[in-house]
């Protein structure tokens, strides 16, 4: 049994599209689910914790160094 490469073709534009957009929703969903706000929140305001020096002025732990250590 031969399949036709066109049909192979329908198959996966057609079967891929629905792939994708479940995907999404599920992406979309996880996002806006309300019992990860915090770990979001976390994240965003990561990027800001002691970031008032640069790198290399900070040991590999993070933790600045000056009068504030």
């Amino acid at each position: 049994m031969q399949i036709a490469h066109d049909a192979v073709v329908a198959f996966s534009k057609s079967w891929g599209l629905f792939y994708l957009v479940g995907f999404s929703l599920c992406v979309i969903a996880y996002a806006y689910w309300p019992g990860n706000r915090n770990a979001f929140t976390h994240a965003k305001m990561s990027v800001l914790d002691d970031d008032d020096r640069p790198l290399g002025d900070r040991p590999l732990g993070g933790k600045p160094l000056g009068p504030e250590a």
